[in-house]
């Protein structure tokens, strides 16, 4: 990944700073902290770099910042679309990297925070030629799913796209379809086209600041304790609200995000409020576990331990040298 590169990073100056790491770690309260201490340095806004907080309607169970917290510093790529509408690393891509230049020439530093880390490498690795969709293709694959399951299918991805296989869980119907997908309709693995995107891709100078727990205990907690404050702030009214629109449905990209997707099932089958609160507590520590694994595999990114004494502040020592 060609984001950064310690060596230069006194001599040029940053297209943006990444604030990346697991749910629960605290990036949302860095960034606010890190775009505050910028404000002596003409200002930052925040282009958020999750794939559930561009929907509209999604608020408890996707931790989406509060109206103040929105106020305090200009947020990008929230709010921006209806659940029923997707939403691609692609396109996060070519919308991220036209933020970094309009934030960078109004003399401000693009702050890029979230943990959808195919959406950061889409961005830091460049674009790729991938084709759209093929419905034909989708079709024959689903049905084939139906019939052996999603984990027989990951086991297929792995002989033909190890690589790909390798960073999807063998539950990820969605991108394991889309993997299988492309491989069909064009002989091509995505791996392959994400290598020749990197060769193209901008000469960006992105450092990655990772808040990563050093006790996995630590974030756990954390995860447990936010999806039960979720739960009694409402997030099964929240789940009931988009079930009665009548156009929405559990495969959609927006109601696969985690939590959701626990809740639309536990409702379907009428589980009590404690069995999807656990199944979904079992799934997000699963999607940490992913995306710190992720993580690990950029070596130039700048480790701050999210469950140190004075993390905020390591987050700011991290980036003040950088931010000039």
């Amino acid at each position: 990944m060609n984001g950064f590169d310690a060596s230069v990073a006194q001599q040029r100056p940053v297209d943006a700073i990444a604030i990346v790491g697991p749910t629960a770690s605290g990036k949302t309260a860095a960034a606010l902290a890190l775009a505050k201490s910028l404000q002596s340095q003409g200002g930052a806004e925040i282009i958020s770099v999750d794939s559930a907080l561009v929907y509209r309607g999604m608020d408890i169970g996707t931790a989406k910042p509060s109206r103040d917290e929105l106020a305090t510093v200009p947020h990008h790529l929230i709010d921006t679309l209806d659940p029923l509408q997707s939403y691609s690393a692609a396109e996060f891509a070519k919308d991220a990297t036209a933020l970094i230049r309009d934030i960078r020439a109004r003399g401000k530093t693009p702050l890029l925070v979230g943990g959808t880390m195919l959406y950061l490498k889409a961005l830091l690795d460049g674009l790729n030629d991938i084709p759209a969709a093929n419905t034909e293709v989708r079709a024959q694959i689903q049905q084939e799913a139906e019939q052996l399951g999603w984990p027989a299918m990951h086991a297929r991805l792995a002989m033909v796209d190890p690589q790909t296989a390798a960073r999807l869980a063998p539950g990820d119907s969605q991108r394991i379809g889309r993997a299988l997908e492309v491989w069909t309709a064009t002989g091509q693995t995505l791996t392959s086209f994400h290598q020749s995107a990197k060769a193209q891709a901008p000469d960006w100078h992105i450092p990655v600041i990772s808040l990563e727990p050093t006790d996995r205990a630590w974030l756990h907690q954390r995860i447990a304790l936010r999806l039960e404050q979720m739960m009694a702030a409402g997030f099964l009214d929240e789940v009931k609200a988009l079930r009665a629109r009548g156009d929405l449905h559990p495969d959609l990209p927006s109601m696969r995000c985690v939590g959701y997707r626990q809740a639309w099932e536990g409702l379907d089958a009428g589980w009590p409020e404690s069995d999807i609160l656990e199944r979904s507590i079992f799934a997000t520590r699963q999607l940490a576990k992913r995306q710190i694994t992720w993580l690990r595999s950029m070596p130039e990114r700048l480790v701050v331990a999210a469950d140190g004494p004075d993390a905020l502040n390591d987050v700011w020592r991290s980036a003040n040298p950088l931010s000039h």
